[in-house]
């Protein structure tokens, strides 16, 4: 029989290459139907069999799959009982590729099936007939109609019988005779015309692609219509099975019992389902064409033994039953575990294999991995991952503006705060649909699904009104969920909260890192102190926690401080865009956290749906696509080729996501905005000269910064309460003379900085290259938080693993600083102790080494430090003190009982101060710059960004949940370190030229000066050293 395939009827998906193995040569069904060598099909085969048609929404095949008999066998090789023979049938469809294991006798029930159906369906276009008939001879108005109960749900019967309908549908009885009659002979012989018989029986129906979509034989193929779905990774095994543990789900009034099949025989709970297992979960359906979700197990980390101390405990284990017709077992992950039964106990050994497997790598979703990270290493392999850095809010926020506006299918947000009236653009009155409410409520009406998880706070303790902000999101549209977590009585947890701030959009980009999508962050690299008149921060996003914090954020267009007599308090950041397998990863950590959410908070609410993780794997265009698809990609590609190498790339797609690999996000090109600036999506700050040539405005985050004299903001000197220096005589004192200190500063920086290719690879901005890079995701979570199985402390991990193999230097932004040395019993983290042996180790072998560590000059609270209801200034300021500087566990003075005044040789501590006008000619005001980043570069080559300051509340992962990223570079730049040729990394020397160049006020040109000659300045004059930074005018 010749058989094609049909064209494709619509390309909606993406496919993912499961194995790179070619398609097998001379398979009949796997010709294309544009393949010269293919017979043309008759007309009546092309057309679409109605009686076996599902909605276009259900299909599960789009084109023709084909079937392989990849071997026979039977239980004794003295029995020819061809019932008994077992046939294992390899599946390829697309990319994907299974083996069924199937007896003959299951064979003749599908046989039994389909010729069932085909009664059924003809039975009804002939009652059709006769009913229309009646009607017209007015005698059939009430005629009764006969149904079949389990299958009419996808029988779509045409209103007039269609003869090449019913010829398609057709499967002739006497093509599955060779399958049942018996066969004599050798046992070789028998196999192979087995083998044969069966192959053409199967031909029959994978001829026809109404018949292969049909309930039936996509039963029999174990498919569903989540099974070829691109997003969630390769196919590996489905079923029906029972399971107890969900509510009855209702199906009628004559409601069968899922075990003896009779109407309301008995009343268990157990229900039959459809269950679809994944690389990293296992999905519980309620049909196989319905992919509304009943639960789904997400697969975490196993702990390493089991309550008898054996082994590691397997995610799926047989369980015996009481009743001995009953095979079950039984899955646990994620603090949870669920039991499922099967008809045999063969199948529940298969099911338990299968589920087992899965939590192998490459995946390897139930194994730690480095750091104790839930998820692996990404980048070691061409896989797409790339990474690029956001300074401060005014870039940060322009990125995620960007992304939210191409966002196509799903958007993901989780944040400590969020503010529903926040703009992304300023000046605000010239971008009003930049203000999140209206992007997001503009990409809902487009049908893209929101996701928002947001912190419930004690509202006794916090006045971020998340409750107001829950209620003003869920009234922009119905596409647009909301869960607030958690519920402090019901979970007892009043002192952790979420403190992740995530953005994702279609699975394809995500940000993590400082900035909340909230008022008080938006900034740019002048962090000015005043807003007269009012453009860039309006009303309560003038905000300054140290001088006052609204009680109230509902009118948020109200200026809670007077703006003439208070300066606003300038708010650095930093933030970071993932792109490929490490964004899933990030996805992966949304999923389980909203999962765990829906099920504590609204179990019973349809309106909120549990969410599957996307898989990790890079989706290549798939080969049967259509041309003009192809077409699209190929000249994307070309147009690629003529770009620059060092182009930045862009934060999102203005294509249809179909034609871009979910992984490779198609660049945008530059578009102007209303005000004429540039767009900063698929803008190239390397590039910012030529873009002016083109007669585009230069946006201000792309801009060199210059020194202008009269330019009132600039940053200054922060610590003049120096955080090394005690208040009290009684303590030691750790300072060294100024000109010792000077000439120590000198000799390591000139080592460091005498990199000349550096500055005609890189460009210092706002807005970083797009780098390839290897990722790993880290996070902070426990059972509160996330549901998990174990408590993940990975961040914490890393800085610790990080520091202690720093080469050359560390450069640490937080907005705390608190941790412990070993033995402190009151401190639990041990970043202090990583610095210390570091810096102990360098003195020991005699090599230079410096660890800087910015952090805000006073926390982010209200009151002076003398002021009686600032106590938790006060609190915050004791620990960070007795972290660096004061008593037996700072490390200030146990460097200096090892090492005397060489401690500052090795780690220092500063802040960021700016100050300017109110009004013209007002008075000049000072305001700290809040650091609010968390980051750290170590060497040039890794960076370290996300959500989690340096203390207990964000590193033990037991307390607030919390999620970073460790970067290491692929692509080098050449420099030197300690005066030798180093290979610095793109990504993190990019990054710290430019964060020293904002914190300096410097321009390119003075960013590798070395020393303080002529009408410059350099580095450690200012960041280094105690002393104010000098500028020429």
């Amino acid at each position: 029989m010749n058989m094609e395939r049909l064209p494709a009827e619509r390309h909606g998906h993406r496919y993912e290459r499961m194995q790179p193995e070619p398609a097998a040569e001379g398979d009949a069904s796997a010709s294309s139907s544009s393949s010269p060598s293919a017979p043309a099909r008759r007309p009546e085969v092309l057309a679409a069999s109605a009686s076996f048609r599902l909605s276009e929404a259900t299909r599960v095949f789009e084109e023709l799959p084909r079937a392989t008999i990849f071997s026979v066998s039977r239980p004794d090789a003295g029995d020819i009982t061809p019932m008994l023979l077992s046939y294992t049938i390899e599946i390829n469809y697309k990319q994907f590729r299974w083996r069924l294991f199937k007896k003959a006798s299951q064979v003749l029930y599908l046989h039994f099936a389909l010729k069932r159906r085909e009664f059924l369906e003809e039975f009804h276009e002939k009652q059709e007939q006769v009913k229309e008939w009646l009607q017209n001879l007015g005698i059939g108005d009430h005629m009764p109609v006969v149904h079949d109960e389990d299958e009419v749900d996808d029988v779509n019967v045409p209103s007039q019988p269609d003869e090449s309908s019913i010829r398609n549908r057709n499967v002739p009885s006497i093509a599955v005779l060779p399958v049942i009659r018996p066969a004599l002979g050798r046992q070789h012989s028998i196999s192979d015309r087995a083998k044969v018989a069966m192959q053409e029986y199967l031909n029959h129906f994978f001829g026809n692609l109404d018949i292969v979509n049909s309930r039936e034989v996509c039963k029999f193929l174990e498919v569903s219509c989540l099974s070829f779905l691109p997003e969630y990774g390769p196919k590996l095994k489905e079923d029906y099975v029972s399971i107890g543990h969900l509510p009855k789900i209702q199906k009628g009034h004559k409601e069968k019992c899922c075990s003896c099949g009779l109407f309301s025989c008995c009343k268990s709970s157990w229900q039959k389902v459809w269950v679809v297992l994944k690389p990293g979960f296992l999905a519980l359906l309620k049909d196989p064409f319905d992919p509304k979700l009943l639960d789904v197990i997400i697969f975490d980390a196993l702990p390493h033994m089991d309550i008898n101390g054996e082994g590691q405990i397997s995610l799926a284990k047989e369980i015996k039953e009481r009743n001995p017709l009953h095979f079950g077992f039984q899955v646990s992950s994620g603090g949870r575990t669920i039991k499922l039964r099967t008809k045999s106990s063969s199948k529940v050994k298969d099911w338990v294999t299968a589920i087992n497997a899965a939590r192998q790598p490459p995946e390897g979703w139930c194994y730690p991995h480095r750091f104790g990270s839930f998820a692996p290493p990404r980048g070691l392999l061409e896989d797409g991952s790339m990474a690029q850095w956001f300074i401060d809010g005014q870039a940060g926020f322009e990125a995620i503006a960007s992304s939210i506006e191409h966002a196509k299918s799903e958007i993901f947000i989780a944040g400590w705060w969020l503010c529903p009236e926040l703009y992304l653009r300023r000046p605000f009155e010239h971008h009003g649909s930049s203000r999140l409410d209206a992007l997001l409520e503009a990409r809902a009406k487009q049908g893209v699904q929101i996701y928002i998880l947001m912190y419930k706070e004690v509202a006794l303790a916090l006045k971020i009104n998340s409750l107001y902000s829950k209620n003003r999101l869920l009234n922009i549209h119905e596409n647009v969920k909301v869960l607030r977590y958690p519920d402090h009585f019901s979970s007892g947890v009043y002192l952790w909260s979420h403190h992740e701030k995530i953005v994702i959009v279609d699975n394809q980009v995500c940000y993590i890192g400082g900035l909340d999508l909230c008022f008080g962050r938006y900034d740019s690299p002048d962090h000015k102190v005043t807003d007269v008149p009012s453009t860039i921060w309006p009303g309560k996003d003038y905000y300054n926690p140290r001088e006052s914090e609204p009680n109230s954020w509902e009118d948020s267009a109200k200026d809670e401080l007077d703006r003439t007599k208070y300066p606003r308090m300038p708010w650095h950041d930093v933030q970071c865009a993932l792109y490929g397998p490490p964004c899933r990863d990030v996805a992966r950590h949304f999923v389980q956290r909203w999962n765990y959410s829906k099920r504590n908070k609204a179990p019973n609410e349809q309106a909120i749906p549990l969410l599957m993780p996307h898989h990790h794997m890079v989706i290549p265009h798939y080969k049967g696509r259509s041309k003009e698809a192809n077409g699209e990609a190929e000249g994307k590609q070309n147009h690629d080729e003529n770009v620059d190498v060092k182009k930045t790339a862009s934060l999102a797609s203005s294509a249809s996501s179909q034609d871009v690999p979910l992984l490779l996000p198609q660049e945008l090109e530059p578009q102007a905005l209303p005000d004429g600036d540039l767009a900063m999506t698929g803008f190239d700050i390397n590039q910012a000269d030529n873009a002016n040539k083109t007669g585009f405005k230069q946006p201000l985050l792309n801009r060199k910064a210059k020194f202008d004299a009269s330019r009132q903001d600039l940053p200054m000197r922060g610590f003049v309460d120096n955080l090394s220096s005690p208040e009290s005589a009684t303590i030691r004192r750790f300072d060294s003379p100024k000109e010792d200190r000077h000439h120590m500063d000198k000799k390591w920086w000139e080592r460091q900085e005498q990199g000349d290719q550096v500055a005609s690879v890189l460009d210092i901005g706002q807005v970083g290259p797009r780098a390839t890079c290897r990722c790993q995701v880290i996070r902070s979570v426990g059972q509160w938080s996330a549901g998990t199985t174990q408590i993940e402390g990975s961040i914490h991990n890393a800085y610790f693993s990080l520091i202690e193999k720093a080469e050359h230097f560390v450069y640490i932004e937080n907005q705390f600083f608190i941790s412990g040395l070993s033995g402190d019993d009151t401190i639990k983290n041990r970043v202090l102790e990583a610095l210390y042996r570091r810096i102990l180790r360098a003195e020991r072998e005699k090599k230079r080494f410096k660890a800087i560590i910015v952090i805000p000059l006073l926390p982010g609270f209200q009151g002076g430090i003398d002021d009686g209801g600032a106590a938790s200034v006060r609190a915050i300021m004791h620990w960070q003190y007795r972290t660096i500087c004061r008593g037996p566990n700072s490390i200030l003075q146990n460097l200096y009982d090892v090492i005397g005044l060489k401690a500052h040789d090795y780690i220092s501590f500063h802040g960021l101060r700016a100050h300017g006008r109110l009004t013209d000619g007002g008075p000049v005001v000072t305001s700290q710059i809040y650091v609010h980043s968390k980051l750290m570069i170590i060497d040039d080559r890794i960076a370290l960004i996300g959500s989690a300051n340096i203390n207990d509340r964000s590193l033990l992962g037991s307390r607030d949940s919390e999620i970073a990223v460790v970067i290491e570079d692929k692509e080098v730049v050449n420099s030197k370190m300690d005066g030798r040729h180093w290979e610095a990394g793109k990504f993190s020397l990019s990054l710290r030229l430019s964060l020293w160049a904002e914190h300096l006020g410097l321009h390119r040109g003075e960013i590798h000066l070395v020393g303080p000659k002529g009408k410059g300045c350099r580095l450690s004059a200012w960041l280094w050293m105690d002393r104010p930074l000098q500028r020429a005018g």
